[in-house]
């Protein structure tokens, strides 16, 4: 309408990410820290069953797992709505990743540094089906051993993807790792239009 002041808005663009990694590496702190909703949760308490196939092994702490998913979202800007989806850990519920990657545009790769072999699976799984990620050295109490080149190289990854020190129980670390992942999605052919702009995906 001419000399309307009224301004036409687009929906956001949605996108589904999803946050990995090995068991207790601080998926659902992550979601949970990041997501602006009260995140969906599916914990479980640890049980004298599973000592035998749970491994605490330097998370003698964790009383609970995650059995299905986390579920987050996070506003990045007017233009750009992040659906979070956290996978459980632990490797009798690894047949669900499959299905949680349907759709996913990316993902955030958790890493322990005290237990790094915990998420080799991740990097393996995100590898093998061509999902562009980044690695979020999870600094657990806030310490943070090695610098983030020299995790890339222990993990022989591919310079192309980002390695970040973050703390999971920040809001404000988690965030700079999905904007960091949203920069990467955007340079690569895989996760751009052709005109800068991320594909739109549901959840």
């Amino acid at each position: 309408m001419a000399g309307s002041d009224v301004t036409t808005r687009t929906a956001p663009d949605t996108v589904k990410i999803l946050i990995a990694g090995g068991f207790g590496v601080g998926k659902t702190t992550m979601v949970g820290a990041v997501s602006e909703i009260v995140p969906l949760r599916t914990e479980e308490p640890l049980t004298s069953a599973g000592m035998h196939v749970d491994d605490l092994d330097g998370i003698e702490e964790k009383t609970a797992t995650t059995v299905a998913l986390d579920f987050g979202r996070i506003t990045i800007s007017q233009e750009l709505v992040l659906y979070l989806f956290g996978t459980p850990g632990q490797q009798r519920f690894w047949f669900m990743w499959n299905d949680l990657a349907i759709g996913a545009l990316g993902a955030v790769v958790l890493i322990d540094v005290r237990r790094p072999e915990s998420s080799f699976a991740a990097i393996d799984f995100f590898e093998r089906r061509g999902i562009p990620f980044v690695v979020g050295v999870n600094g657990f109490h806030g310490s943070h051993p090695y610098p983030a080149e020299e995790i890339r190289d222990s993990l022989a990854l591919p310079d192309h993807v980002k390695v970040l020190l973050c703390d999971a129980r920040e809001r404000g670390s988690c965030r700079d790792v999905l904007i960091a992942l949203i920069d990467q999605l955007i340079a690569t052919a895989s996760g751009s239009d052709g005109n800068g702009r991320l594909t739109r995906q549901g959840p």
